[in-house]
């Protein structure tokens, strides 16, 4: 995927992410004088169901923590950022990638 280069069939991906981006950030601009924070998750390779073998392989043999990502994982840190705990995070686009760039 994009790990070893751009891919241009996948422009339109490209811009919504990119947008997500800057609409964390401005929004939580926008909404921090009412106390509620904005965050965006960039969860990296997550298996839920898109790759084939092939590709499921290739990101198991390469991944830094041995493993691809899970829904859960993304939900684990969705459940810290809804918390109390996560009170002080807000404009933020966190990379939970699991070792991946």
């Amino acid at each position: 995927g994009e790990l070893v280069g751009p891919m241009k069939e996948t422009l339109p991906y490209a811009i919504t992410k990119g947008a997500v981006d800057a609409l964390t950030i401005t929004l939580s601009g926008s909404l921090s004088p009412k106390h509620i924070t904005v965050n965006a998750i960039d969860p990296g390779p997550t298996n839920t169901g898109w790759m084939n073998a092939e590709t499921l392989e290739w990101h198991q043999q390469n991944a830094p923590l041995g493993r691809v990502g899970l829904p859960e994982d993304a939900a684990h840190l969705i459940l810290f950022l809804a918390s109390p705990l996560g009170e002080w995070i807000t404009g933020q686009i966190i990379h939970a990638r699991g070792g991946f760039a």
